[in-house]
Formats: C-alpha cells, sequence, structure tokens
C-alpha cells in the first residue's frame, strides 16, 4: 500500500478491527431461535452484525422499518420469509437481500423450514443491548414496552401489516395441518 492510500484508508476507517472467534461469542436465545453476536462497531461507518438460526415455524421480527440503518440479510441454510414492503419474498440458502431505511420489513422462518442467517446493520449503533433486550423480555426479566420505549435508540419503528399478519396466520394453518395429518 502506497503512502496516499494508506493515509486515505486511515482517514475513513473510524473504529478497529473486530475480530470475534466462534467459541467466545455471545448468544442470546430463545424457544425457537438462537442469535450469535458477531460484532459491532458504532458510528456513520460502524455496523452490527449477527446471526440467527431460527427453528422450522419460528418468527422473527414483527413489521418494522428503520430510518438511519440498512438491514442486510444473507441466508446460510434454509428459508427465510421476508415482508418486504407490502410483498413476501422467500429467501433460501445463498439469497442476499439488502433493506434501505423506511422499508417496512419482518421476517420467520419459512414455513416448514428452519433458517440460518447472517444479519448486517449499518451504520452500527450498539444493536447488541436491543437483543439482550428481547431475551430479558421473553425470559420475562423486562416489560415489553421497553421495547416500545427503546424505538427511537435502536432505530426500530414497529408498524401494522395486514399482509404480514395474513402470511403469519397462513403458516401456522399450514403447520397445523401438518401436524395433524401424522
Amino acid at each position: 500500500m502506497n503512502a496516499n492510500a494508506a493515509t486515505a484508508h486511515t482517514a475513513t476507517t473510524t473504529f478497529q478491527p473486530v475480530l470475534t472467534r466462534h467459541a467466545e461469542a455471545e448468544t442470546c436465545a430463545d424457544p425457537s431461535s438462537v442469535m450469535t453476536l458477531l460484532g459491532e462497531a458504532d458510528g456513520a461507518a460502524g455496523f452490527t452484525s449477527y446471526r440467527s438460526t431460527f427453528a422450522a415455524g419460528a418468527v422473527g421480527a414483527p413489521a418494522h422499518f428503520h430510518t438511519r440503518a440498512s438491514e442486510l440479510f444473507f441466508v446460510i441454510s434454509g428459508s427465510l420469509q421476508v415482508l418486504l414492503g407490502d410483498e413476501i419474498k422467500v429467501l433460501n440458502a445463498g439469497d442476499f437481500l439488502a433493506v434501505p431505511p423506511h422499508t417496512p420489513h419482518a421476517f420467520a422462518a419459512a414455513p416448514g423450514h428452519e433458517a440460518d442467517v447472517l444479519f448486517v446493520f449499518t451504520p452500527g449503533m450498539g444493536r447488541f443491548d436491543y437483543l439482550r433486550l428481547l431475551g430479558r423480555v421473553l425470559r420475562g426479566e423486562a416489560d415489553v414496552k421497553e421495547i416500545a420505549e427503546s424505538g427511537e435508540r435502536f432505530d426500530n419503528h414497529y408498524v401494522d401489516s395486514p399482509v404480514w399478519r395474513a402470511a403469519l396466520e397462513a403458516a401456522k394453518a399450514q403447520a397445523e395441518q401438518a401436524r395433524s395429518a401424522r
């Protein structure tokens, strides 16, 4: 690297390299998914990254949007059902999706499938605290109101989506039908 390139690189980098070893990564779990917190760096050039594994039928996030962050999805294995605006898409292993700010979205394991997904948010804004809050709420250690109250801090703005509600109801009916057929 020449001196000019090194100077330009130093001027645009606002955080130190982040290395998280698999064996040392913090995890947050609920009955239907496990989130492995990979790394985050605050600031305009920063990011938040985690990996979620969803059991078949697991719901990830309700309909919401971000005003400052883009959310990136990469499906490592399985299938993920995603609300994107007013459309439902299914992402399969190897598929990538970038959701820009102000775009309503939601996600769940696709009906009848598990999903292993890498998530990246940019810019970073300390979102690991939000994931930890979700775990505390699920365990009854925090009130669900704290999630709504944290909307601005974590750039999560929940919306109602009849399309998403219908997709979740259809997935639930499909799962019940499959169970009764056994």
